[in-house]
């Protein structure tokens, strides 16, 4: 039977056609997910098993989309910023990176390896109940992180200790008088001493207190406005109201332990330790009766300006699952990861008063007027401004700053070192 060209031409048409659009089919299938397709999201974390937060966010995000679950993937949190940058350097497609400071984000997004979200996330900014932590993420006027939770500083105080000296609980203090408290409430000697406070061994204690008590900048390369803290926080090491720098270095002294034991009435630190206290109360490993204060201030003028972080989610460039990652940072990041935070004892970057009011409800956390006010400083100023020499200057400071402590450079050559090393850092 013979077939004509006619027909034979229809014939091979129609089966290109079909095979065309079969392959389509498949190629579209295959890279385009839709809304019930299950996908697995991994995301960056640190210390999984003792870090709240992520737990919760990732059960809470995958409970209100069954879709997607999420896949941690733990770093040891001394060793985060290196493997993370040792990761992106290899071309690593993990989807989600959570940033743990700006110091390190500056550096990811400076060598272009986040998803630019400017576009995604400019109707948030202007959203106050962030309290500025967007513009902490701004570069350029871009941004490549959205932030989900935002810590700063406070003073952690132990009630028991102030009874017991018959001393009034400390509100609004000026650094003069948190030094001379600390003096009073120093007692004992040896391995039964219990200091009037513990000043950790972070230079962002006296350096970033002091670049926004006095609206200063640490990438400047002009460093005189540290030497008044310097002064407190050196004298009250000679004076033995505080442990000596070189010991708690040395001895790898941590301030959970010395607040916890009773060995320190007072504590500069951070909001994320009040989940800390809390949770060491639960496990019964620590009875300490404490509250939280503004953290001291340059001078007495009723008002409170503090340092802070935010900690946020970016999308990897090489993510595959861009769509899903940009859903949970949106999540994350707004009303709903912030109630989920506040309940774990986080303070999230998102805050109302419908949210503040949940995280002190919380258990064992102090209810006095003075802790509640202490969570809402006038202003928080950033602890290491978005630079792309943030890490190098960074590294600068804190090598300047072991000098001062342990003696080792007087305050003003310090300074002067300072100024000169990052001076010349900028300019290279």
């Amino acid at each position: 039977m013979k077939i004509s060209k006619k027909l034979m031409t229809l014939v091979l048409t129609t089966a290109i056609i079909g095979t065309t659009l079969a392959g389509c089919s498949s190629k579209t299938s295959s890279t385009q997910k839709s809304s019930s397709d299950k996908i697995q999201l991994s995301v960056t974390t640190w210390n999984y098993d003792t870090t709240p937060e992520f737990k919760a966010l990732f059960e809470a995000f995958h409970k209100a989309n069954p879709n997607i679950t999420i896949k941690p993937i733990d770093i040891d949190a001394s060793q985060y910023d290196n493997k993370v940058t040792t990761m992106l350097a290899g071309g690593d497609s993990t989807d989600v990176l959570t940033m743990k400071n700006t110091t390190s984000y500056s550096g990811y997004a400076f060598r272009g390896q986040l998803e630019d979200l400017t576009t995604h996330v400019k109707p948030d900014v202007a959203n106050a109940n962030y309290k500025g932590a967007y513009d902490y993420l701004k570069i350029d006027g871009k941004y490549y992180a959205q932030p989900y939770r935002t810590d700063f500083f406070v003073l952690y105080y132990n009630k028991t200790m102030f009874d017991k000296a018959k001393i009034a609980y400390p509100e609004n203090l000026t650094w003069d008088q948190y030094a001379t408290l600390a003096q009073k409430l120093t007692v004992g000697t040896g391995s039964t001493k219990q200091y009037g406070a513990y000043n950790h061994t972070w230079r962002s204690i006296v350096q970033a207190t002091s670049s926004a008590q006095t609206n200063s900048d640490l990438v400047s390369g002009k460093y005189d406005f540290m030497k008044p803290y310097y002064e407190t926080f050196l004298k009250m090491q000679k004076n033995g109201s505080s442990m000596e720098y070189g010991t708690a270095k040395s001895t790898s002294s941590t301030y959970a332990s010395q607040f916890e034991t009773g060995k320190a009435a007072m504590l500069p630190m951070g909001t994320w330790y009040m989940a800390g206290v809390l949770n060491s109360k639960k496990k019964g490993a620590t009875d300490v009766n404490w509250g939280i204060t503004a953290m001291p201030q340059n001078e007495s003028n009723g008002k409170v300006t503090t340092f802070g972080s935010p900690t946020a989610f970016a999308i990897n460039k090489n993510s595959k699952q861009k769509e899903a990652a940009q859903k949970f940072l949106d999540f994350a990041s707004g009303e709903k990861g912030a109630t989920v935070l506040a309940s774990v004892g986080v303070v999230p970057a998102y805050r109302t008063d419908v949210i503040n009011k949940s995280y002190f409800d919380l258990k064992g956390m102090p209810t006095d007027a003075i802790s509640k006010k202490a969570f809402s400083p006038d202003k928080i100023a950033l602890e290491m401004p978005v630079n792309k020499h943030s890490a190098a200057i960074d590294q600068i400071l804190t090598e300047e700053h072991d000098l001062i402590m342990v003696g080792g450079s007087t305050i003003d050559k310090a300074i002067a070192s300072m100024s000169k090393r990052v001076l010349q850092e900028i300019k290279e």
